[in-house]
Order: C-alpha cells, then structure tokens, then sequence
C-alpha cells in the first residue's frame, strides 16, 4: 500500500474481474475507493472458490483495500444516491451498461466535469466476457502439442483470464489519464474501454497481427516451445520439468555453460555453417535438434544440481510448480516483501495479501488492508460524502434503501 493516491475519491460499481482490478489498483496507490454493490451482494458476491462460511475468495481479494456500501440498486432511491456519490466525487468506474441509471449523460447533468471510466464487452456494445473475446483473438488455436493436427485439433483456453487483468489496469491508467486532462482543462467525459478491443489491439500491439497478415496464414502449434526464439520444458532426471529461455547472448551463452554443451553447439555451428550466439532465427528454427541436445543432458543430471549450474551461469530458467506449490513457496511468497501479513479478512480465512505490485524504494510500503464486509461503509460515506444526517440514514435503513455490515 502506498499514499500516491492520497485524496481522491473513486466511486466503483463493477462485479467480475476487470472493474474491481481497476478499483484495486487504485486503492492500493492511496485512493478512496468505494465498490456500491446490491444489497445482499452483487453479481460477483459469491464467486467460486467459496469458503465454508460462504465467503468468496475471489471477491474478497479483488476488493481489498476499498470501503463497501450496500444500496438496493433496484430502486429509483438507491439508483440515485449512487449516481449522488459519482457526481460529488466526480469519478466513477463502472461495468453497468450505457444505457442505465448510471449513463454517463444522466451523471454529467449533475456534474459537467464528470469522469466515467466505462468497462464494456464490445465496442458496438454486444456482451462479452474474457472466454469469448480470447476465442475471437486467435490465441486459443495457437496452443496444444505440435505433432497435433493443425486443420482438425481442438482449441486450448488458457486458464487465466489474462484480458480481464489486463483491461483493469489499462482502466486504472485510463483514469489517471482523464483526470490529468481534467485537471489541465476542467473537462471531464466518458472514456469507454471494450474488453474486445483490449484483445485484438493487444494482439496487435505484439506484432501477431502484422505476422499473420504478412505470413498469409497462422502460425503452427509450437507445444511449450517460445515462438521466434529458443526456449522450451525439458524434464531432468529426477522428474522436475523446468522452462528455459535464451532471447539473448548472455541468456545462451548461460544456458551453454550450464550444461556443458559448447563443444557440441560448436560442432553444430560448424556443419551448419552458422553462429546460433548471433542469431534468435537460427536458435529458433535449428530448435528439433537443439532442444534434443539439452534434453540429452537434462535426462542424466538431476534438478538440484542443474538449478545449480543454471543459477550460477546466469541462465533463464524456473521449475514448474503446481498453484498450490507456488502458493506455499518461501521465495515467491514467503519471503516476498510484496505479501503483507493477514489482514482481518471477511472470510476469517488467514493467508498472506498481496500489496501493490509497484515498489517504490523512496516510500515504506504499508501492510494490506483488508476487504470489507459488503456495506461496512454505508453509513460513514453517505454522512461524509453526502452530508446526510443520522436521522435521514435511519429512514434509508428502515426502507431497505441501504444496508450496513453483513458481519455475522
């Protein structure tokens, strides 16, 4: 955690993945972020994995950091203090539709410099979800085993919902961005992000789409082998598989060294004619026997004593773990400066927190903050932010306008 942020306040109604990361990076540089969600729970309340208590882990660490108000959005009541909220504040990230009580339109009305940082599926406003717009991108196809049939073979989704992670930070960015032109010029908007157009200009901005276009068709299925350069699994003789890569000189000339190869490479070199130190283009179409080469030593050594080699060389190169390996690692996660001790989680599951990715040297980094229990913060924000007096926040509660803490 850090106090970048410090003094802006960022109202957040979103559910899933994408909008809340937005939010979380936010709140973890020092903003006020604060998620308005249905009573009872948004859309996302109670996403898998659910503890026994019925807890989700997933909403509980997408949200941390954040204040919670509880509304019943359903209401032209809780509709319009929330929209009361965006407008005193004067920022809002969102995945709710355009065309809703929280258009950006209706929001400006009340505040000509409004800013709305708006999530949405596609650009000409069909839904859309990570799933869907990764099979539209090509990738899926790309991955599976090589000696797969390229014309007939299924496609493989990657587990990770890498398009929402990456939407939410480029939304986080988008904001900080409209509030530099507001502050510069008074004006606000609406800037609305497609998680499509996230896809396919990422797909372009990697160069893939000029390849594909240029190459006239789509690349073959490499397996686990890195496109355009050497880099592969290999198993060791006690069964550890690890990934090595070598984009550089340095990064070769490692992995050389490590397993005792330069003769071989040399020889090689020699009956090709070529120089694989100077050339990804050589290491990455000579890769059959190359990889065979390292795999020949790999089967004789086991994986300590190459980690070894590996380390010492300055190679590229990690062991596969499972999640829960990696999640039990001292050197990912145990001693990572990056995880905090447990906050008091909603779950009351302890486990170590994630901060802010970003470390700054210059500012101590503060522990997580915790996620709320969904409406902790009703009464703070609307008496704060609203002005509303304890009288009128009881008539909200005795309606079933606002709800506060579900701590049970």
């Amino acid at each position: 955690m850090y106090n970048l942020l410090s003094g802006l306040s960022i109202i957040e109604v979103s559910s899933f993945v994408a909008s809340p990361t937005a939010g979380l990076y936010c709140a973890q540089m020092g903003a006020e972020v604060i998620r308005v969600d249905q009573i009872g729970g948004g859309l996302d309340y109670d996403r898998y994995q659910l503890t026994e208590e019925g807890r989700s882990l997933s909403w509980e660490n997408l949200n941390r950091a954040k204040k919670s108000v509880a509304l019943d959005l359903r209401s032209a009541e809780g509709r319009e203090l929330v929209a009361d909220l965006a407008r005193k504040t004067g920022q809002l990230i969102t995945n709710v539709p355009e065309q809703s009580f929280l258009s950006h339109a209706r929001l400006a009305e009340g505040r000509g410099d409004m800013i709305t940082v708006r999530i949405m599926g596609w650009g000409d406003g069909r839904q859309a979800m990570d799933f869907t717009v990764n099979a539209a991108s090509g990738y899926p196809l790309m991955n599976g085993p090589e000696d797969w049939d390229q014309d007939n073979a299924p496609p493989v989704n990657q587990v990770l919902p890498a398009w929402d992670f990456i939407t939410g930070a480029y939304t986080a960015f988008a904001l900080m961005a409209a509030l530099r032109h507001r502050d510069q010029t008074g004006e606000g908007g609406e800037v609305r992000i497609p998680l499509g157009d996230v896809a396919i200009g990422t797909v372009a901005n990697s160069g893939a789409m000029a390849e594909m276009l240029y190459r006239g068709g789509d690349r073959p299925r490499l397996g686990n082998a890195i496109w355009g350069a050497f880099g592969r699994d290999f198993r060791s003789r006690d069964g550890k598989r690890f990934m090595v890569a070598a984009l550089t000189h340095k990064q070769w000339a490692g992995l050389i060294e490590a397993f005792g190869l330069a003769a071989e490479i040399a020889g090689i070199e020699a009956r090709l004619g070529l120089s694989f130190a100077k050339s990804d283009h050589y290491r990455f179409t000579h890769r059959d026997e190359l990889f065979a080469l390292f795999q020949h030593v790999a089967d004789k050594v086991d994986y300590p004593v190459l980690a070894e080699r590996l380390a010492a060389a300055g190679a590229t190169f990690e062991r596969y773990r499972t999640m829960h390996e990696a999640a039990n690692d001292p050197q990912l996660v145990g001693e990572n400066p990056l995880f905090g001790p447990s906050p008091a989680n909603p779950s009351g599951f302890e486990y170590p927190a994630a901060g802010s990715f970003a470390n700054l040297p210059s500012h101590p980094r503060a522990d997580p903050r915790p996620a709320p229990y969904l409406g902790e913060h009703s009464e703070e924000v609307l008496t704060t932010i609203l002005g509303m007096g304890s009288g009128a926040f009881g008539k909200l509660i005795d309606a079933g306008i606002v709800a506060t803490s579900d701590k049970v």
